[in-house]
């Protein structure tokens, strides 16, 4: 799937910021070196696992992670790194938990705290104003993301123009598929294709493009997609299973089962993800 998110680019500013840190870690070794060059391995970690996503998941608090090593940064070593103490505004800025945020806060205040002693008593007091007013408006902006992106995941479909849909999308389309096989007298049943990870949107964007416009496909997770295929006999939708199978790139595992036979009231997401699920549910 062709990036619009210019992963490249952050990747560049990742290994860019990793290299300016090596080049600031101090001759001796010493708590701050330790701290510099865990900031490193971070920062050069996340660069080599950015994939193409869009999505991130919110189960995953990984703002605490930048914090922590920013706090420690600051406090091993105020006298040299005090001039972070300007960077805690950006790290407030991100979408984040509430909790995450009142760490975040929290450890810019330590922070703000540990670099008083090289203050004057007026310098430090505009210091501690410029960066309360700016984690003000940064967690304002906050929460403007937040609530762009929750309007964003309330419309359910991932990306404009492809049939690719948001997991609790499934548990919805489910009870009315059923319904609708029912009354019409046709064959459904969920085909859910493990991945992976580098896999997923590759995939995803193929398995759109093969199935029908009536046919949703859902992403659950990052290694999980699932689509409903819908046809008039079993051996219609069989036949349909193995085209997929063989269009779609080096899929690590496959199952389906009928979607006449699954309890849509105790069904769930997480046991959609298992592979075990197909054995389970027949």
């Amino acid at each position: 799937m062709q990036s619009k998110y210019k992963i490249g680019l952050l990747r560049a500013n990742l290994f860019a910021a990793a290299a300016a840190l090596a080049l600031w870690t101090p001759a001796p070794f010493n708590v701050a070196s330790i701290v510099l060059w865990l900031s490193i391995g971070w920062l050069c970690i996340t660069a080599l696992m950015l994939d193409f996503s869009h999505r991130r998941s919110r189960r995953l608090p990984w703002q605490i992670v930048p914090g922590m090593l920013l706090m420690g940064l600051i406090v091993t070593a105020p006298e040299q790194h005090s001039i972070l103490i300007w960077a805690w505004a950006a790290m407030l800025m991100l979408p984040q938990r509430m909790w995450i945020a009142a760490f975040n806060l929290s450890a810019a205040l330590i922070s703000t705290a540990m670099v008083a002693p090289q203050l004057g008593t007026p310098t430090f007091i505009f210091l501690l104003a410029s960066l309360l007013t700016l984690s003000l408006i940064a967690l304002s902006r906050a929460q403007q993301l937040i609530d762009m992106n929750g309007a964003i995941r309330q419309r359910l479909r991932l990306i404009p123009g492809l049939n690719l849909w948001a997991e609790e999308q499934l548990l919805r389309d489910i009870p009315r598929e059923q319904r609708r096989c029912k009354r019409e007298g046709t064959h459904a049943e969920i085909f859910i294709l493990h991945v992976k990870r580098h896999q997923l949107w590759p995939t995803a964007q193929k398995l759109c493009q093969l199935t029908h416009v009536f046919e949703n496909v859902y992403y659950i997770n990052s290694t999980t997609l699932v689509t409903l295929l819908l046809a008039r006999s079993e051996q219609e939708t069989a036949h349909r299973r193995r085209t997929l199978l063989t269009a779609l790139p080096d899929i690590t595992t496959s199952e389906h089962f009928v979607l006449a036979d699954i309890d849509a009231a105790t069904l769930t997401l997480s046991q959609m993800s298992k592979p075990s699920i197909a054995r389970e549910a027949t």
